[in-house]
């Protein structure tokens, strides 16, 4: 699933009704309020989840109730659309739920504004119970704590059109695993090619920078940090591709239709997706695809989408809402969760051996699937403090590195100037 935060697919549980005495928003939770008795009424909040998963929610809320028949739970699901500002509008009204569903990006204000409960103050075994990636995106350069339980996570492994690949000279079986190696053969691919198609048809990322290993912001999260050396390494590959022929010309105009678009018309040999993206995406817009495709794990790292649950620092029943998130994101609700929507996999290291994620059916699609989750062991989120102006201000200067208008330092170096002058604002 191709998509930075895995909306749309299930987004949110959270279940609404407030309580905003106790320890309010600003106070620190006593070990009183977590170890006291797990009873009275909690809400929690979800992210368009009616009226699709609406019997897994309230199953799983249930079972809760079952298990503590002193709490009652109201559940609360919010639409797609304008949830960030919802949750925003929520919390400035002192209306904010109990357990709120908040991507790490949502709930950076919040943990600023310390309404959120650091998990660090809880006796759950966060690093023995939740993969790495997933607690990382609730743990804020500049602030200390993790501020949200990892619930179910995305990534993107890497996409082939083999038929393209066998036809413009190349080995489906020798595949690229890095960027050395797949413009190594895009050069192969188009001496044949001739600009018919295209091994390569996209522009690097903020992601792509994370995958090399750079930080992209300095510890504190108060300077943007990634015109290192190998980034620019990076973009002067791209550079040179597009200087070379090896890209699309219209990559960088208004005509260009997108790589995923492209690869769908086999304009294009590589995309990326989802771990469902054979089963989901190429069956319906392009069935033809299907069979010829094969993947391989993403390079570097891989991107690590995450969506959580985090618990209301001011909650009135503070024990119940804690013990409520986490009866959410235990292994065998994440597991159940994780089979019922395609594409999503489960946090918890103890799934880690789970056949369902890790054992492939045999088919293409099955080898992607488990491709993608073998990459939730080492793929990193995407720094929540990244911005959508600061991503604008990257890719214009992308561009003008790799037409040749600004040399990759000097782009990246302009990139990080205006991204910091957000910084301060």
């Amino acid at each position: 699933m191709s998509v930075r935060r895995l909306v749309g697919v299930a987004a949110g549980l959270a279940m609404g009704v407030t309580a905003m005495t106790g320890c309010g928003a600003g106070d620190e939770p006593s070990a009183g309020d977590l170890d006291g008795k797990i009873e009275g009424k909690v809400s929690i909040q979800t992210w368009a989840l009616k009226p699709k998963f609406t019997d897994y929610v309230e199953g799983v809320i249930a079972a809760f109730e079952k298990e503590h028949p002193d709490v009652e739970v109201t559940w609360l699901d919010q639409p797609g659309d304008g949830y960030d500002q919802k949750v925003l509008t929520q919390a400035q009204s002192g209306d904010l739920p109990d357990v709120v569903n908040l991507p790490p990006d949502f709930a950076l204000p919040l943990a600023e504004q310390e309404q959120l409960l650091d998990l660090e103050e809880t006796d759950v075994d966060l690093e023995g119970t939740f993969v790495e990636g997933g607690l990382q995106g609730y743990r804020y350069n500049g602030l200390d704590g993790t501020y949200g339980y990892p619930w179910y996570l995305g990534t993107d492994v890497n996409y082939w059109n083999t038929k393209l690949l066998e036809d413009n000279g190349l080995d489906p079986e020798d595949l690229p695993t890095d960027w050395d190696s797949l413009f190594e053969q895009a050069a192969t691919y188009q001496k044949t090619a001739k600009g018919s198609s295209y091994l390569v048809s996209r522009k690097p990322g903020i992601n792509d920078f994370q995958n090399l290993g750079v930080e992209i912001f300095n510890e504190d999260g108060t300077e943007l940090t990634f015109n290192q050396p190998e980034v620019v390494e990076l973009v002067q590959k791209f550079a040179d591709g597009y200087e070379a022929g090896l890209l699309p010309k219209n990559l960088l105009s208004e005509e260009f239709q997108g790589n995923s678009a492209m690869y769908n018309e086999s304009k294009v040999a590589w995309t990326t997706g989802g771990g469902q993206h054979i089963n989901t995406t190429l069956k319906t817009e392009a069935p033809s695809l299907v069979d010829v495709t094969t993947s391989n794990h993403a390079f570097g790292d891989g991107p690590l989408y995450v969506q959580g649950l985090s618990v209301n620092a001011g909650s009135e029943n503070l024990a119940a809402a804690n013990a409520l998130a986490q009866f959410v994101t235990n292994a065998e609700n994440q597991k159940a969760f994780a089979e019922l929507v395609p594409g999503i996999y489960p946090s918890t290291t103890e799934s880690a051996e789970d056949e369902f994620f890790s054992k492939s059916d045999g088919t293409n699609a099955g080898d992607a699937q488990v491709t993608a989750f073998e990459t939730l062991s080492t793929a990193i989120p995407n720094n929540p403090r990244w911005s959508p102006a600061m991503e604008t201000i990257l890719q214009q200067q992308l561009a003008a590195a790799i037409t040749g208008d600004a040399t990759p330092q000097e782009a990246l170096d302009k990139a990080v100037e205006e991204c910091n002058k957000i910084l301060t604002q």
